[in-house]
């Protein structure tokens, strides 16, 4: 009983912590015919909730100082909040069962209507878990195409003459992100096992 709630606790707190508390960074660079135009490091920054539509970066356009104004692809936000959010209520129902189970065992085991609530209520969050999971799943993958420095470089307007050098310098890392999709698997394992 009390490895059924700690492990849901677990599982929600690195959830909403690994995607919540994200930001990640990719470089580019354009190398103008004319070196003064060029920058050769283009830092891009962007975060949870993935309004990538809302992240502005400058670029040279290779036409004396010139430069243009851009903004990544696609707003992501809702399948990143809506993870985090099961993952916080998750984690705050797990906490209300510890609290149940520790201070008020008597009265949760003298009826039936306790373990049955409780049991509805797991079976709830087990569905909304897998639910929110793969609609963060299938967002994290739409960031992750959406933040390709490769496809990046298209948007820039110098990128399309072909006298002009564009190229990735780094994109961003998703390991923390990889791991709170990965591990769906194994809380559902664990909710729904215990």
């Amino acid at each position: 009983m009390f490895v059924h709630v700690i492990s849901p606790q677990l599982f929600a707190i690195f959830a909403f912590a690994t995607c919540g508390g994200y930001s990640g960074q990719l470089r580019v660079s354009v190398d103008c015919i004319n070196k003064s135009d060029s920058n050769l490091s283009i830092a891009i920054n962007f975060a949870y909730p993935f309004r990538l539509n809302r992240v502005e970066f400058d670029v040279p356009m290779c036409e004396g100082r010139r430069q243009e104004r851009l903004y990544l692809i696609g707003d992501f936000s809702s399948s990143a909040e809506f993870f985090v959010t099961i993952a916080v209520f998750s984690f705050l129902y797990s906490l209300l069962a510890t609290v149940v189970y520790i201070f008020f065992q008597n009265k949760y085991s003298e009826n039936n209507r306790g373990p049955l609530i409780d049991f509805i209520v797991t079976v709830v969050f087990s569905f909304m878990w897998l639910v929110s999971s793969s609609a963060w799943a299938k967002g994290l993958s739409d960031v992750k195409a959406a933040t390709d420095p490769d496809e990046v470089v298209l948007l820039m307007s110098a990128c399309k003459v072909q006298t002009n050098k564009c190229s990735s310098v780094y994109g961003p890392r998703w390991s923390g992100l990889n791991t709170s999709v990965i591990s769906l698997t194994d809380r559902l394992k664990c909710i729904l096992y215990f």
